[in-house]
This record gives structure tokens, C-alpha cells and sequence, in this order.
């Protein structure tokens, strides 16, 4: 990881499936039983959730969603079984919203007017946003308990790499080492204390594995599509005595979202 770019913003995120061809027939007029809010939001639930805790504005979620603007343009999919973590805060206003409004298992309709855009929209323009929320993540500001090395059940490659499966994956293809890869990411050193997160800029990752350090080529060549993996990447593998850079052994939390 010489330097991770985060090169999709929020609602440029990649696509993963197919996508729809016709938007709703609700997109441009919303039924009449659809909850109309003050500030112009408005909203409506498509499938009862299985939670029982809302979202908070402090909270990381990981949903599954359409975007259609009402000129029937669409700008986002992202379904089954992919899914996409983003903070709440990071969420354009309106939809951050009626993000909160939901429990995990839920399914959300929501049109958000130009006002309530973040400027992404003007005039009369609206967007429509289907929202599924998968999960409730935990931020990643504190360090997990085995930070400080690796625990016994950790896998040891021939390098000296130590990992261990968080998650497992979707994908059955492994990118090699020349495959750019989209990723989340959060990095510690060994006492704890986080240096760099894609999760708490709100935006993935995108890179070739030839351009990082040697621990990431290595462990995320491992990985598949879905899979979340912990690392913990020796100094030899990882930025050695190069000046500015962190120093040590790094754990990083790595979730690979697309080869691209």
C-alpha cells in the first residue's frame, strides 16, 4: 500500500449486477400512502425488517440499494449477494434520513428532493433510492483485540503473512497480482492506534496489486469477491525503515469488493 486513492465518491460507488432496465412506475409519483415529512422527504417501507435497532447518524451500514433520478436515469445498483458498507454521515441528507428510520432487514423506498440532495440534484430533479439494510457495523476507530499479534487459529503463509477470514466471500475467482481490485480497508499498528481507513472516508479503494506493498499483493491475491480478511503484515512485507510510513508489523482489516 505505497498509497490507496479513493477514487468513487458516494453514489459512485462500482456496480455489481445486472442492471434493471425500467425504473418503478412509482418513480415520479409517489402513492398516496407514502409518509410525507416537513422537510419535503418522502418515504415509504417495502418489507418489514428483522431488527429491532435503528440506525443511528454515528452509525457504518452495510445495504444493498437502487438509485434512479426521476428522469428514469439509473445511478446505482447494487444487489444480492453484494452489499456495500457506508456511514450514515457520509449519506446524501435525505437518504441518511430514511436510513435511520429503518431496523436491520428492512426494505425502504424513499424520493429525496433537490433540497435534501447534498447538491447532487436541482430544481425539481428527484432521485429515488430501494434500500435494503443488510447490517449495523460497528465503526472501526477501535482496534480489534488481537491487534498486537496474531492469535493461534491465524493462517501462516510461507512469507511469514498471518491472516485470518472475518467473512467469507461470494466470489470463487482470486485476482492475481497484476488484477486491480476495489476494496474497504482499516489499518493498525500494533498498539492500537489506526492510521488509515477507507471505511471512515466513506469511499472504497481502487488499485493494482502491483502497486502496493508486498503483504497486500500477497493476501489479497488469497481473497474472493464478499470475502473480509485481518492481516498481520511484517515489516519486511510492509513499509520496512522507509521514512513517513508506519513502522513495524500492520494489521489491516481488508474487504475485497470487486476485481475489476
Amino acid at each position: 500500500m505505497r498509497k490507496l486513492i479513493a477514487v468513487f465518491a458516494l453514489l459512485a460507488l462500482p456496480l455489481f449486477a445486472e442492471k434493471p432496465t425500467t425504473p418503478p412506475a412509482e418513480l415520479k409519483t409517489p402513492p398516496a400512502e407514502a409518509e410525507r415529512l416537513e422537510n419535503g422527504l418522502i418515504t415509504m417501507k417495502l418489507a418489514d425488517g428483522t431488527g429491532t435497532v435503528k440506525l443511528t447518524a454515528n452509525d457504518f451500514a452495510r445495504m444493498r440499494y437502487t438509485v434512479w433520478k426521476s428522469d428514469g436515469k439509473l445511478v446505482q445498483h447494487v444487489e444480492a449477494p453484494q452489499s456495500v458498507m457506508l456511514p450514515v454521515s457520509k449519506m446524501i441528507p435525505g437518504w441518511g434520513q430514511a436510513a435511520q428510520m429503518m431496523v436491520v432487514g428492512e426494505k425502504r423506498r424513499v424520493w429525496v428532493p433537490a433540497s435534501l440532495s447534498g447538491g447532487k440534484l436541482q430544481g425539481e430533479d428527484m432521485m429515488m433510492i430501494d434500500t435494503e439494510l443488510v447490517e449495523i457495523v460497528d465503526p472501526p476507530t477501535k482496534a480489534p483485540a488481537d491487534v498486537a499479534a496474531p492469535p493461534d487459529d491465524a493462517e501462516m503463509s510461507p512469507t511469514g503473512l498471518r491472516s485470518k477470514v472475518l467473512r467469507e466471500g461470494t466470489g470463487i475467482v482470486h485476482p492475481n497480482r497484476r488484477s486491480r481490485v476495489t476494496v474497504h480497508y482499516t489499518g493498525w499498528t500494533t498498539d492500537g492506534q489506526m492510521f488509515d481507513s477507507s471505511v471512515l472516508r466513506g469511499a472504497t479503494s481502487t488499485f493494482g496489486l502491483d502497486e502496493v506493498i508486498k503483504g497486500w499483493t500477497e493476501g489479497v491475491a488469497m481473497m474472493v469477491v464478499g470475502e473480509k480478511r485481518r492481516f498481520w503484515i511484517p515489516s519486511n512485507l510492509a513499509y520496512g525503515h522507509e521514512r513517513g510510513k508506519p513502522q513495524g508489523m500492520l494489521v489491516f482489516d481488508i474487504e475485497l469488493i470487486a476485481i475489476n
